[in-house]
């Protein structure tokens, strides 16, 4: 049985041992996209460090629909935050290119412009970049390597959605934000429309091994097998000794 309250309070201690190790006095640097994974990570680290030392970056890429969930979370918080619309960096690196780039380029570019801004922010501001991933998307692949999957530490990135969703409400985050059906943001679809499966079904495979409809586990075992190397340290040459 999962105990949110004791994982919450194990996870913000977590998050204070890391800054006393890797930069004491920074300040928690969090892209804010109006969705359950950022306002978790945002508001543990609120609880860890205090609100005056996170940092939320809302980044629109044109207009957001919606973005007033992104603005919820802040002023919930009341955590300094700057919003930064990414639109005209995407199209002019887009207009650069000597050559007509594919549709999953065009799709991963925002979420790796966005990480180059969040770090953009963490420099000047003495911070620190929280990666706002969970298990389940990072089980099956579902971000941008360089792009949302990066950060210098994780919060989540060992709980599924469903208790990053239970650990949300033990934190009082208002269920809006929690429960907000979770869509890409990139090509306009839900994140199970697009995995061709829920999320309730992935996290009871990761936990127990066990699914109901065979063709759902052999596309989640393809999928986690296709994407371990996102999970993996840069595989790098060592010549011998001799």
């Amino acid at each position: 049985m999962f105990d949110a309250e004791k994982v919450k309070n194990e996870c913000v201690a977590w998050i204070r041992r890391f800054f006393e190790e890797n930069g004491k006095g920074c300040n928690a640097v969090v892209g804010i996209s109006g969705g359950k994974d950022s306002s978790v990570v945002a508001a543990l680290c609120a609880e860890a460090l205090g609100k005056d030392r996170v940092i939320g970056v809302l980044m629109p890429c044109g207009v957001q629909h919606d973005i007033d969930m992104a603005e919820l979370l802040v002023k919930h918080l009341d955590i300094k935050h700057y919003v930064v619309n990414i639109k005209d960096a995407v199209e002019g690196l887009k207009n650069s290119m000597p050559f007509e780039m594919s549709a999953q380029t065009n799709i991963n570019l925002p979420p790796r412009i966005r990480m180059a801004t969040v770090y953009a922010v963490a420099q000047s501001h003495n911070g620190r970049v929280a990666n706002t991933c969970n298990l389940s998307e990072d089980w099956v692949g579902y971000a941008t390597r360089y792009g949302d999957a990066a950060g210098d530490f994780s919060p989540c990135s060992q709980l599924t959605v469903a208790e990053v969703k239970q650990i949300g409400r033990v934190l009082g985050l208002p269920a809006v934000l929690v429960d907000k059906v979770p869509i890409d943001g990139l090509c306009g679809k839900t994140d199970e429309e697009n995995l061709g499966f829920t999320y309730a079904e992935l996290d009871r495979y990761i936990r127990t091994g066990e699914i109901d409809d065979l063709q759902k586990k052999a596309r989640i075992d393809d999928l986690h097998a296709k994407n371990l190397f996102k999970l993996q340290l840069m595989p790098a040459f060592h010549p011998s000794a001799n």
